[in-house]
């Protein structure tokens, strides 16, 4: 076909040309339609294929499959947290507890024995203890509770020892047990205090209750506080609340309540889970913001996953001995229920949670999922969760935790400790590390609750379509 020129501008076809142009061009089109659309139909599954190739394993875990689990960890923490105590003044191992020299400490170990992220871990092997009457995990927390409380006793012989402790800092205070007999924190202090009562309570440990009464009166009566009673910080800037210190202080103040059957404890607890709550829960997104600042208007919104996670623990520390008849019972119930809506409604699609819990494209974070796990589970089981709603959640970041345990048992993808901050990028490029502890206790507490969940309301789960808590009453 020809064009027209005609003084120098292109000229239209005749219109016989222009319909054979769009006979050609229609048949072109049919073509390449029938071999796309074959190609397509080539590339397509086959409509009858019923396997979905998940990220995740779907199906509900067996008690078989996590205490295999469980066993990984606890091989691999046994062997890392092993007792040994040092003489600091020549270096030389000391081969008895019962025999301390004056300057006696923890030698250093993979993971630190006195720490609130190993108090955790010892509450841990105490519920572990009850749920499978393994008398291993009360064995592994006896012998180091009952070698640190031993040091503690033999270091505050020293006419010195309080001064001696003041001047400690950071690793040297946990190996010097400093932290035990001069507490000056809430995180030398809380979480500690919650597993030498449960240990008291257990017979584990030997003679805790000076320890337990020291970390208690910390908590209770030299802790930094607003005029209203609200457990603060000076840091890191004046008057500020952190998250984190709702588990660094409700369940040593819970337990101490049912230890000793005050109940101005248990008033305290409640009051601190409720004024938090007042200052930085965000009800649209049923979420809490990581840090708030007295003198600071607006603040800027962070949801931090571990933060969220430490208020879930705190909560379910406070309502599993909260008498029934408290008068603030109620309303941290109905809190505990709105968290671990917002908790569900931003599980990522694989199980885990994120770093920024509503920032998709921060990391999945370990010991974050643990902790929410781990309230889900206790939630359904103690019945202030229902199981049909938020059963398939929790296996779901149960099945998910398991693929962040590697084969030497230890637990990775796990933010290192963390400040605060008021930027996303800060958050978001904190580090992961499998010496970071807080992911252990979490994931033990974890597979504790989820033997006793498969045991119980989940003996009966069901895929049916998706996992169903619930058995259906029809075919059709």
């Amino acid at each position: 076909m020809r064009s027209n020129f005609r003084n120098g501008q292109v000229m239209s076809p005749n219109p016989r040309n222009r319909y054979l142009l769009a006979i050609v061009l229609l048949s072109t089109s049919a073509c390449l339609h029938a071999q796309t659309s074959s190609t397509a139909k080539r590339a397509a599954p086959p409509a009858s294929s019923s396997e979905v190739s998940y990220p995740t394993r779907y199906e509900l875990a067996s008690v078989e499959d996590i205490q295999d689990v469980v066993d990984k960890i606890y091989r691999y923490v046994e062997q890392t947290t092993p007792v040994r105590i040092v003489d600091l003044e020549t270096g030389a191992s000391v081969g008895s507890i019962g025999r301390l020299p004056r300057n006696a400490a923890l030698e250093r170990t993979e993971l630190l024995l006195l720490t609130y992220e190993w108090g955790i871990t010892y509450s841990a092997m105490i519920e572990l203890a009850e749920v499978t009457q393994n008398v291993r995990y009360r064995n592994y927390t006896h012998e180091r509770l009952n070698a640190i409380t031993k040091l503690a006793a033999n270091a505050k012989k020293r006419p010195d020892a309080i001064e001696v402790a003041g001047k400690q800092s950071g690793r040297e205070r946990a190996l010097s047990v400093g932290s035990m007999i001069a507490p000056r924190s809430l995180d030398d202090s809380g979480s500690m205090c919650a597993a030498l009562i449960k240990a008291h309570r257990s017979g584990v440990g030997g003679d805790l209750r000076p320890w337990i009464d020291n970390y208690v009166a910390y908590v209770s009566q030299r802790q930094l506080r607003l005029t209203d009673g609200t457990l603060a910080r000076n840091r890191p800037l004046p008057s500020s609340l952190w998250l984190d210190d709702l588990y660094m202080s409700v369940p040593c103040l819970a337990q101490a309540g049912k230890l000793t059957g005050d109940r101005r404890y248990f008033d305290d607890a409640a009051k601190q889970i409720l004024q938090f709550a007042e200052r930085m829960f965000v009800p649209e997104r049923a979420l809490f913001m990581h840090a708030w600042v007295q003198d600071m208007n607006p603040h800027p919104v962070f949801h931090w996953a571990r933060a969220n996670g430490w208020a879930v623990m705190a909560m379910v520390e406070l309502l599993e001995v909260l008498p029934e008849d408290h008068r603030d019972r109620a309303a941290i119930l109905d809190l505990f229920r709105k968290h671990m809506r917002g908790i569900a409604a931003v599980q990522g699609h694989a199980g885990l949670w994120h770093q920024l819990l509503d920032r998709a494209n921060s990391y999945e974070e370990t010991s974050a999922s643990a902790m929410f796990v781990y309230g889900f589970a206790r939630g359904i089981n103690r019945g202030w969760l229902d199981p049909l709603a938020f059963g398939p959640a929790t296996s779901l970041g149960w099945n998910a935790l398991t693929t962040r345990v590697n084969k030497l048992g230890q637990v990775e993808g796990t933010c290192v400790g963390t400040g605060v901050g008021w930027d996303p990028m800060f958050y978001m490029y904190r580090p992961v590390d499998v010496h970071a502890a807080h992911g252990y206790g979490p994931t033990l507490l974890a597979a504790a609750e989820m033997i006793e969940l498969r045991r119980g309301k989940g003996a009966k789960a069901v895929q049916n379509g998706g996992l169903q808590f619930g058995e259906a009453t029809s075919k059709h």
